[in-house]
């Protein structure tokens, strides 16, 4: 039989059993929870590493025979996998740290003795949200936005290994955002807000607004969606010049065309030296004929005819410069873009005493116009009135009205040809070296 110390003995030994049980659960528990904090450290830091790496650095990781660095390159192959499968492994670590981190404070606190039980709430949810923030979020994206290239190369591999883990899951996440997004895209684009605004705009009931006044705010909506290649002049319409020439065919050229601004090129206009502005000449008026006026060259400043003509005006004001020479992708010349072609977009047309023979547009009523097919698809539309985007179903990849017609006719037009497209009738009045010069626009009234 038991006797009474026998029973004690018995008790004390099953309570330190307990107790050790419960010490080393706890210590799992904890050590648990330090993996679990570490990894959304990683996860969330990387979230910023990698996305926030510019072309410049993924370029030069590239060249680069690191295997961190080939592994960087690998994941961003595939941006939305990347970013699903990050998001994806961040919330189940941060699951799992929550219920961890309740089973801990249980453990360590005895709540028993509170009656209220929304006490208990918010400490829990205070602990967890303190750490969670902390270590989850401030720390490692604080530390990746400072040290972007090294928080990815340390952590590559680990952010690989969860890649793969939830590739599966990842690619379901991407293919549903993919479809979700195209839904969207046919009910919610750009353009059907610009001319929702535009809507806006006229429906206007303001009597101090005036038509001037509603035209330079569309001009102000659609600003930060116009490239530099819808307003520039062609390279058939630039005045330029060869720097062969003297000086006195120099101030003839100059007389002639009557611009402040003249890019002056070698050999072939693709190849723009300078620039020669007409108010360094008058100084030198009298000059001989060999008088050496390279001398009064200006660098020409060179533009992408794809930058948006918003970040084009900041570099015009802070570079102080009124001229830019457009170049294509090719690296030859578009054409010429001006600060006045800028503001045009917001004021409408700048008219001088030497623009009304070279604008190329002639209005013969309210549905008939007579325009040069070198003007642009985006002047073509401003001058009639219409929204900038009337003729983008037909226009292909022209963005002249002379690109229009070879889009709509598919071929080499004739003379007197008639096209038409819509509500729109286009005659082709002239033709010069398969070049569509003039073309007659008729608007053809709506039958009621």
């Amino acid at each position: 039989m038991l006797d009474y110390h026998s029973v004690e003995q018995f008790l004390q030994q099953g309570l330190f059993y307990t107790a050790a049980i419960n010490v080393q659960g706890t210590t799992v528990l904890m050590i648990v929870l330090f993996v679990l904090l570490f990894l959304s450290f990683v996860l969330s830091g990387a979230e910023v590493a990698f996305f926030s790496l510019s072309y410049k650095d993924v370029n030069v990781l590239k060249t680069k025979s690191d295997p961190a660095c080939q592994r960087i390159v690998d994941l961003l192959e595939e941006p939305k996998k990347l970013l699903g499968s990050l998001l994806i492994g961040n919330s189940f670590v941060n699951i799992a740290i929550i219920i961890i981190s309740n089973l801990l404070i249980d453990e360590l606190f005895d709540f028993e003795k509170i009656d209220q039980a929304w006490i208990e709430f918010v400490i829990k949810v205070l602990a967890v949200s303190f750490v969670l923030v902390l270590f989850g979020e401030v720390m490692p994206k604080v530390l990746a936005t400072q040290n972007n290239i090294r928080f990815a190369k340390d952590f590559s591999l680990l952010v690989q290994s969860f890649v793969y883990a939830t590739s599966g899951l990842s690619n379901r996440l991407v293919a549903f955002s993919d479809y979700v997004e195209k839904r969207l895209a046919k009910t919610s684009n750009a353009a059907n807000r610009l001319a929702e605004l535009d809507q806006a705009i006229d429906l206007t009931n303001d009597n101090d607004a005036s038509e001037k006044e509603k035209s330079i705010l569309k001009g102000i909506v659609k600003f930060g969606n116009i490239t530099v290649k819808q307003i520039m002049r062609t390279r058939l319409e630039v005045v330029a010049i060869d720097e062969q020439i003297n000086f006195k065919e120099l101030i003839t050229s100059v007389e002639e065309h009557q611009y402040s601004r003249v890019p002056v090129y070698r050999e072939d206009i693709d190849n723009v030296v300078g620039m020669i502005h007409s108010k360094d000449l008058l100084p030198h008026l009298n000059e001989a004929e060999n008088f050496d006026w390279k001398q009064l060259l200006r660098p020409a400043y060179f533009v992408h005819e794809q930058k948006m003509i918003e970040d084009l005006l900041q570099e015009f004001q802070q570079k102080r410069i009124h001229f830019a020479v457009v170049v294509d992708e090719f690296g030859g010349t578009s054409g010429i873009v001006t600060m006045e072609d800028i503001l045009e977009e917001v004021i409408g047309e700048i008219k001088d005493e030497f623009d009304e023979e070279e604008s190329g547009f002639k209005k013969l009523d309210d549905y008939n116009y007579i325009i040069e097919g070198r003007n642009m698809i985006h002047d073509v539309c401003r001058f009639m009135g219409l929204p900038l985007d009337t003729f983008d179903s037909v226009r292909g990849d022209s963005d002249s009205l002379g690109g229009l017609i070879f889009e709509l006719s598919g071929d080499i037009p004739s003379v007197s040809q008639v096209l038409t497209a819509g509500d729109f009738e286009f005659t082709v009045l002239e033709l010069e070296r398969n070049r569509v010069k003039r073309v007659k626009i008729t608007i053809q009234p709506q039958s009621e």
